[in-house]
Formats: structure tokens, C-alpha cells, sequence
């Protein structure tokens, strides 16, 4: 074989023998041609090299300046080095960014600053933790309070039965069942409606767990796990102090983890609307926890036995001078079946519930078809106003019609009345000269009510936008939802001190807030003396600001002229309640954030199909 192998094309590439050139001339044409196609090896020449060597001079270089052979693709040359130009361009070009960008220092600008209702919400759920009994979690963030009331249900050898945890009701160590279960029930309306406000604040988790804490508790109070009962305790501790200087959770001025006297638990066997207001607990909560399907369903079923237990044993909790009346009377049980059969609905889908709740004598009885003064006062003993406006969101959004939509749309109809009298042009409630709402008629104790009802007027104005409708009538004259958000936002914001006194009565809002507030634990330092019953009272009657300061606690508020006297022993002024502050966090909630909107399905997530399903069409016809 000759050292240039053989042509591709056919032949031999050997010089023949028979060439008229002699030796001397085929080693001077040899010389003449390129070294590196005459190597010695043995290598195997392509189709492109085999063909420059059978072309001409002229064409051989002519190819080489005009094309690139990649292998699988020849391309032009000038193409060639265009795109591999280019490359090298954006990747030089791209290094020189990426060096500025890491070598220029970064100036961020700042972020927006969180809005004065989402500080506000991020204290005033801190006043819970404050008034929790039992043995305190380690996350709990109130370093002056400890485990307490460890003994209660146990030690009354009565009832023998644990009823440990739960929360006090205000400044004293005791627990009501009535308007703990409501503020819990709050509670839980707002994170159904606002839960994405919530997580937004970073207070998702904290408010679930408050609420958890207190139906966990509800769960203790009576027995759960049957289908029917004959009893609740109603009340743990005691407050009346007319018989005499027994010891007591009112005679007493203690922390509550240095509680040594009996604690009395007041069962009943005939308490509609206290049972009603637990079942109204349990199954708002139920959906607040639905994504935990064991312990929602535990919910349902003790909020189902509850509500049977509220409409076969009728009676008022706190009838017959009981030690509950003197704090927490209950005016009558007729509201709270229109609440709690609400809320049974919504988080059973049983459509029994919704058929009680829209009966036309349930709601006479109830109040709906009147006014009188305190018509559209929502709060612990008056569940009406929000019944309303609860059945109104079904009617809005779900619709039922027939036999429901005649009821649905009269108590529509008295919301949107009830939203009217709470706008300045209307002198349904008189206001004090700072701009403050009088639902209670001057009456101590103002801003349980207000918040109350700045949470309504919020979340209804969220129902309307929700809905598409961008307002309401009162009369003849149409209203935005933007006046009923604005009337809200004025009567909070009056709380975190626009007010003429300039104070902030939510506890370490701003810089002017009460430093005496009426509250055991707050005003006792934790100095590991145990101050006995009557020990407690140089620090309950001291002028001395409290020890500890109650962070989150809204004060029971001014008087009818703005006034307030930040005095520890006037409960009228400076006492804090479990109720008040779940309204304050629901409306505080609502306000909160840049955006408005209600979350429209969570409420409706127990709640089957209002109408049946259509069948499947027909299958194809075929000849």
C-alpha cells in the first residue's frame, strides 16, 4: 500500500511508473508541496482535506477563507466568526455587570412602615397570654405570670372534675364561662374572614393557638364525648363579696399564682344561652381548625351536643340572682339560638340549623322585627346585631332561596338599618364631642361595644365589595362601603389616641397609656413574696404606676365627656376584658393591611351544594 492510501473517488493516488518525469524532477515537484500533507503517517485524510489537495491553488484557498466545517454542519466562515464574536461580547459584557453589581454597595429602599392596626393587632392579642390559667406554655412571653389555678374543678369535692386552663375574665382570677366562649367565638369569625391578614401580620399561628387554648378548655366544661348531657359548669371562682369578708377572687387582691383560698365551680342544669354561646364557640372554631379533620370533628360534636342540650333544657344562666348575674347577666337565650344556629349550619351544612336560625318566631322573640335603644348593640349578652350580620353574608354570597330567602332578606335588611344608625348624620347613639360612639348610652365601660361594632360595619362594608354592590341605602340616600370602613377606622383610631385626651387606651400603644390598670398579676411585682387575701391591697390602693405593664390590655375606656382617670381601684375606667379585646382584635384585623377583602370560601367549607347536582347528559345518539 502506498503511503497516500487510496482515493476515495476511485484509483490510486500512487505516481505511476509510467510518468515521463525522471527522479531528479519528482523529488524537486515533491519539495515544491506542502510538507504536512506528505507526513509519514499513516492517518486517514476526510472528504473536505482530500478535496483540497485535488483542487487548484486558486480554489483551495478560496474554500478555506469561506467556510467552517463543525463536523455535522459547514458554515461561512464570516457567519462563523460573527456568532463566536458575539458570544464572546455577551459573555465579557455579562462579567462586567455581574462585577459592578457585586462590587456597588446596595441601596435598598426602605420598606413600607407597617400600618398603626397591624402594631396595634400584634398587642392586643399579647393581652390573652396575659390571662391564661393553667400551666403556661414556654412560648408564652408574659414573664410575670406562671402556672395557676392548677387545683380548679379538682379541689371542689362537689364537681371533682379538671377544669384546669382556660382564661381569667379580667382583672380578677375568675373564669365566665358566658363571655369567654363569645370572645373566643370572636375571635374565631375574624380568622375565618381575615385569615390571610393574619399570616400577613405573622399572627396566624398566635391566634389559633389562643383560640385553641380556650376551646380546649370549652371541651373541659362539660362532657364532651356523649351525645347528650344534663349539665355545664358554668363558672370557675367566686366574685360576690356581700357576704362578708370571705375570701374570694373579688375580696381578694392576689396574683393568681398565689391563689390558696376554695374555688367554687357554679354548674347549671337549665342554661340555653350560655350553652348556645358554647356550641356558637365550638363551631366557629371547627372551621378555623378544619384542616385538622380529628380535632375539627371533636369540635363539632361537642358544639352538636351543646346546642341539643340549649334547646331541650330551656332557662337563662344567670336567672335566680345566681353569682354570675352580678357580672355577666344574660337578658335572655333567644339571640343566642339565632348565633348559635347559625353557626351550627355553617359548620355542620345541616340545613335543621339554618331552619331554626330563619324561623319568623325565633326572631320575633329574639328582637329582629323592632327597635328599642340598644337595638344593634352587639356584645357578649346581645348576639342579635351579629347574627344578622352573619346571615346576611349567607344570603349575599350562597343565596339559598326558598324558605329561607323571605327571613335572609329581612335581616339584610335590619344589617343595612342597624349600619345607618351607626353613621354621624343619624342620632340613633348620641357621640361624645372626641367623636366617640355611645352604644351603651353613657353608660361605664364604652369600648367593648365599639370595637364591636367597628368590626361589623368593617366587615359587612367587605361583604358589599365582595358582592360587587358598592354600597347600601338608608332611606332614600345611597351610602359608599368607603363610610362605613371610615366610620370604623374613626372609632379606632379614637382608641389609639385621636381623642382630646391624646391617650392611647390599648396598653403600650404609643407613648400615653394607663399605667394603673385594674389588674392582679399587673399590679403585684413577681418578687417571690406571697402576699396573702388582704396583703395584696397596698398594692392594689398604691398610686404607684403597676409593676408590670399588661401589654395589649384595652381598658374599660372614658366617660361620656372623654374624661378618664387612670386610677387602679375604678374598674369603670381602667379595667380590661377578655370580650373587649376579642372585639378590638377582630376590628383591628379588618382595618389592617393594604388591601380589604373577606376570605369568601373558608366559611362555607362545611356547607354542602345548595342545589343537587345535574345529571350527566345523555350519551351520544348513534344510528
Amino acid at each position: 500500500m502506498s503511503m497516500y492510501g487510496r482515493d476515495p473517488w476511485g484509483g490510486s493516488l500512487e505516481i505511476s511508473h509510467a510518468d515521463s518525469a525522471t527522479d531528479d524532477e519528482r523529488s524537486r515537484t515533491l519539495q515544491d508541496l506542502d510538507r504536512a500533507a506528505l507526513s509519514t503517517t499513516s492517518r486517514q485524510l476526510d472528504e473536505t482535506q482530500q478535496s483540497w489537495l485535488l483542487a487548484g491553488p486558486g480554489d483551495q484557498g478560496k474554500k478555506k477563507k469561506k467556510y467552517v466545517d463543525l463536523g455535522c454542519l459547514i458554515v461561512s466562515r464570516k457567519l462563523f466568526l460573527w456568532i463566536v464574536g458575539a458570544l464572546l461580547a455577551s459573555a465579557v459584557l455579562a462579567g462586567f455587570v455581574t462585577l459592578i453589581v457585586k462590587t456597588v454597595p446596595r441601596h435598598h429602599g426602605p420598606k413600607p412602615p407597617v400600618d398603626n392596626y397591624t402594631l396595634a393587632l400584634r398587642k392586643a392579642l399579647m393581652f390573652f397570654n396575659a390571662q391564661r390559667s393553667g400551666p403556661l406554655p414556654k412560648h408564652n412571653n408574659v414573664s410575670w405570670r406562671g402556672n395557676s389555678g392548677m387545683k380548679d374543678g379538682l379541689s371542689d369535692s362537689a364537681v371533682h372534675r379538671n377544669l384546669v386552663g382556660g382564661f381569667y375574665d379580667a382583672g380578677d382570677a375568675i373564669k365566665f364561662n358566658f363571655p369567654s366562649s363569645f370572645a373566643m367565638t370572636m375571635l374565631s369569625w375574624s380568622v375565618i374572614e381575615y385569615s390571610a391578614k393574619y399570616e400577613a401580620a405573622g399572627e396566624l399561628g398566635h391566634v389559633k393557638e389562643i383560640i385553641k387554648w380556650g376551646t380546649d378548655y370549652i371541651l373541659k366544661t362539660f362532657n364532651s364525648s356523649a351525645d347528650t348531657i344534663d349539665r355545664i359548669a358554668a363558672q370557675v371562682g367566686q366574685g360576690d363579696t356581700s357576704g362578708g369578708p370571705t375570701p374570694n377572687d373579688h375580696y381578694c387582691w392576689m396574683r393568681p399564682e398565689d391563689i390558696d383560698y376554695p374555688r367554687p365551680v357554679y354548674e347549671c342544669h337549665s342554661c340555653s344561652d350560655l350553652a348556645a354561646e358554647m356550641a356558637a364557640a365550638l363551631a366557629s372554631a371547627s372551621l378555623v381548625f378544619k384542616d385538622s379533620k380529628t380535632y375539627s370533628q371533636k369540635l363539632v360534636h361537642g358544639a352538636t351536643t351543646l346546642f341539643k342540650f340549649a334547646r331541650d333544657q330551656r332557662g337563662r344562666y344567670s336567672a335566680g340572682g345566681t353569682d354570675a348575674s352580678k357580672f355577666y347577666n344574660s337578658t335572655s337565650y333567644w339571640d343566642e339560638f339565632v348565633w348559635g344556629g347559625a353557626w351550627m349550619y355553617l359548620a355542620t351544612g345541616n340545613t335543621s340549623y339554618l331552619q331554626l336560625a330563619t324561623h319568623p318566631k325565633l326572631a320575633q322573640h329574639a328582637g329582629a322585627f323592632w327597635g328599642g335603644p340598644d337595638y344593634g348593640v352587639f356584645s357578649w349578652d346581645n348576639k342579635l346585631t351579629g347574627a344578622q350580620v352573619l346571615l346576611s353574608r349567607l344570603r349575599l354570597f350562597l343565596s339559598p332561596g326558598y324558605p329561607y330567602e323571605e327571613m335572609l332578606r329581612t335581616f339584610h335588611n335590619q344589617t343595612g338599618i342597624i349600619m345607618c344608625s351607626y353613621l354621624p348624620i343619624f342620632t340613633s347613639f348620641n357621640r361624645t364631642k372626641g367623636g366617640l360612639i355611645q352604644l351603651n348610652h353613657g353608660r361605664p365601660q364604652p369600648l367593648q361595644y365599639v370595637v364591636n361594632a367597628a368590626f361589623l360595619a368593617s366587615v359587612f362594608s367587605d361583604y358589599l365589595e365582595a358582592a360587587a354592590t358598592p354600597g347600601w341605602y338608608c332611606g332614600p340616600n345611597f351610602y359608599s362601603v368607603d363610610v362605613l370602613r371610615n366610620f370604623a377606622k374613626t372609632q379606632i383610631d379614637y382608641i389609639l389616641g385621636n381623642n382630646p385626651r391624646k391617650m392611647s387606651y390599648l396598653v403600650g400603644f404609643g407613648n400615653h397609656y394607663p399605667k394603673h390598670v385594674h389588674h392582679r398579676a399587673a399590679s403585684i411585682p413577681k418578687n417571690r413574696v406571697k402576699y396573702n387575701c388582704k396583703g395584696g391591697w397596698k398594692w392594689r390602693d398604691s398610686h404607684k404606676p403597676n409593676p408590670h405593664t399588661i401589654v395589649g390590655a384595652m381598658v374599660a375606656g372614658p366617660d361620656r365627656h372623654d374624661g378618664f382617670r387612670d386610677v387602679r381601684t375604678n374598674y369603670n375606667y381602667t379595667e380590661p376584658t377578655l370580650a373587649g379585646n376579642a372585639g378590638l382584635v377582630a376590628a383591628l384585623v379588618a382595618l389592617s393591611g393594604e388591601s380589604n377583602g373577606v376570605d369568601k370560601n373558608t366559611m362555607f367549607s362545611a356547607v354542602p351544594p345548595m342545589f343537587p347536582t345535574p345529571p350527566p347528559p345523555p350519551a351520544p345518539w348513534k344510528p
